[in-house]
């Protein structure tokens, strides 16, 4: 694999053949069920862990990380598994211990040389995680996909491919620091609750919410054209502590508000900044669209090391213009209202929501917001030291903005986003407070 860029440099990547690193021990076989929150997110996530040398370089990598993927998969088995659809058209997880897929790779420069991977660039990432090349969709791949690649300066990066459907932010974080805990030899610190039943249906289903976020909306701005028509570009908006906090103070003056987060304030500016630089007409509806942590909303509250999703996304939908013309505050005070109504019950009504209807949630006319912040993906250790760096490698819709802790206390926020070439040039000039 060859990549060039426009200052000259070329990134190859020398694949050797990929193989199937199974359990270490005999696992539980049959069919794995998954929950209704499971089957709305079943893309595959892409990340990139950097290490740098330690003593003796990267020259036993593959075998440690081998062979403590061998051992951990025995504690998290369905990620052995194939996806399948059972005979309700559900996704379920076929545990057969096939293995997980894991491939050798070495890089043709240093680490340094990839640039910067906060800066999402799916050109060069991407030749860090493997991609199977006859799969042509998900059932065609094992749910996790790991690439181990050297590089001459005596690191290495770990390339993982990851189906949301087995995992959300929290559950994917707790398995990847429990595979570098078996890599250092130590015991589990949190092993995995495999239980899903716990998140089944009622019988019979309860819908007790109107679930806007599965509302498909008209586009009368014709927005979707822009990004058939124009080229899509990738760029890191990073927030600090100051800009975080003229955000809150902007959306306090007027007295409309008692308090607010930084979550809260950052995703209605976002908001505002895209709905404007798609220039969305005046009635034009646009829809807000971000996950909501429902361990400790559910009643009674997932278990510790809950392995599966626990999210369920929430919504606020607005006409363009109202989320454009009116105060600051406005628009935060729907990011509050949206948080506000997951509940338990709302959690439930989520779940019969999926089994009544199948739907899946409408992205038309939507931002979709993802926050990976509170999540300590940059603590894995592996025996090399906390990732030196650590990042997506793309965002899987163009709907899609992601929000990550930056920064050696991790208090600055990187806002991560495509848009079209023109789109983005104005959203640049609206980042400024």
């Amino acid at each position: 694999m060859e990549n060039s860029y426009k200052n000259g440099f070329k990134l190859s990547v020398k694949l050797r053949e990929p193989n199937l690193v199974p359990p270490s021990e005999e696992t539980k076989k049959g069919i794995y069920f998954l929950s209704n929150l499971d089957q709305n997110i079943a893309v595959n996530v892409r990340t990139v862990y950097c290490f740098k040398s330690k003593e003796n370089g990267n020259e036993n990598a593959e075998e440690v990380m081998k062979n403590s993927l061998r051992k951990v998969l025995v504690h998290y088995y369905p990620l052995a598994g194939r996806l399948n659809i059972s005979s309700k058209g559900k996704l379920v997880v076929d545990c057969t211990g096939e293995g997980a897929m894991f491939v050798e790779a070495e890089a043709n420069c240093s680490m340094e040389e990839i640039g910067d991977i906060t800066k999402t660039d799916p050109r060069t990432l991407g030749k860090l995680v493997y991609d199977i090349p006859e799969a042509k969709h998900i059932l065609q791949m094992p749910p996790l996909v790991a690439q181990v690649t050297k590089f001459k300066c005596g690191g290495f990066a770990l390339g993982l491919c990851m189906n949301h459907c087995m995992f959300d932010g929290i559950g994917a974080m707790e398995f990847v620091n429990s595979w570098g805990e078996e890599a250092r030899g130590l015991p589990l610190s949190n092993p995995p609750f495999l239980e899903r039943a716990i998140l089944e249906a009622r019988n019979p289903p309860k819908i007790e919410f109107l679930h806007q976020e599965f509302a498909d909306i008209e586009d009368k701005s014709n927005t979707n054209s822009l990004y058939e028509e124009d080229e899509m570009v990738y760029k890191s908006f990073f927030f600090y502590p100051e800009k975080l906090n003229q955000l809150k103070e902007k959306a306090m003056e007027n007295g409309v508000l008692e308090s607010c987060t930084t979550f809260e304030v950052l995703s209605a500016f976002v908001w505002i900044a895209r709905t404007k630089a798609l220039k969305m007409l005046p009635d034009q509806e646009t829809k807000l669209l971000f996950a909501v942590d429902g361990r400790a909303k559910f009643n009674p509250t997932l278990p510790k090391g809950y392995f599966g999703n626990g999210i369920v996304l929430t919504n606020s939908l607005c006409k363009a213009g109202e989320l454009t013309k009116m105060p600051f505050s406005f628009a935060v005070k729907l990011v509050q209202e949206a948080i506000k109504m997951v509940t338990n019950n709302y959690m439930r009504s989520a779940i019969d929501y999926f089994e009544v209807t199948k739907a899946r949630p409408s992205l038309s006319c939507t931002l979709l917001i993802t926050t990976w912040s509170r999540l300590s993906f940059h603590t894995t250790d592996f025996g090399w030291g906390e990732p030196v760096i650590s990042g997506p490698v793309s965002l899987p819709e163009k709907e899609v903005i992601l929000f990550l802790s930056h920064g050696k206390e991790r208090r600055n926020i990187n806002v991560l986003l495509g848009l079209p070439d023109p789109v983005m040039k104005i959203f640049q000039d609206l980042m400024q407070i």
